[in-house]
């Protein structure tokens, strides 16, 4: 009984839902536990944008390489397609796409503008994604054709407040 109050406690303050069976011993987690850097931009599709100088790096969110919608994780990513150097992307326009063992997605810019660099570790390690989703995971580089976009993307208390409800 002591164990039972304990685990129904300890859930409580982690959030983890218990199974429908208030007998039952097994838990599901109902959120991921995924990491929000201060600093940076995010858009609702789950890119981050760090903005440094004329150059915005690009890359895909914990929360986007770690949870879905419905609190599946999309798992160790095997495959990175990415665009050419010298290229362009639109803001809301897919550049390239991470494939994983469970899914394909699609990864939108969330500016517009030149693509100045490409991570091309990401074609020999794309795991760098899981491991490394806002450092050594970053996707591109690009010269903002419109710096005022990024007004319009969350900061990391909204977009935190966005993930944990898209968990939901």
């Amino acid at each position: 009984m002591a164990l039972r109050m304990w685990a129904s406690s300890t859930a409580n303050a982690l959030r983890i839902a218990s199974a429908a069976s208030p007998l039952s011993p097994a838990f599901s987690v109902s959120r991921c536990f995924s990491t929000v850097l201060d600093g940076l931009k995010y858009a609702p599709s789950h890119e981050w944008v760090k903005h440094e100088g004329s150059v915005a790096t690009i890359g895909i969110t914990d929360h986007a390489q770690c949870c879905t919608g419905d609190q599946d994780h999309l798992g160790e990513v095997v495959f990175v397609e990415l665009p050419e150097a010298g290229g362009s992307v639109t803001k809301g326009s897919g550049f390239g796409a991470v494939e994983s063992v469970k899914a394909t997605s699609d990864v939108n810019s969330p500016v517009s503008g030149e693509i100045i660099e490409v991570n091309t570790k990401l074609t020999e390690v794309p795991g760098l994604i899981n491991s490394s989703p806002y450092e050594d995971g970053w996707m591109i580089k690009v010269k903002p054709s419109s710096p005022s976009e990024l007004d319009s993307l969350m900061g990391s208390k909204e977009y935190a407040k966005f993930a944990e409800e898209d968990d939901h």
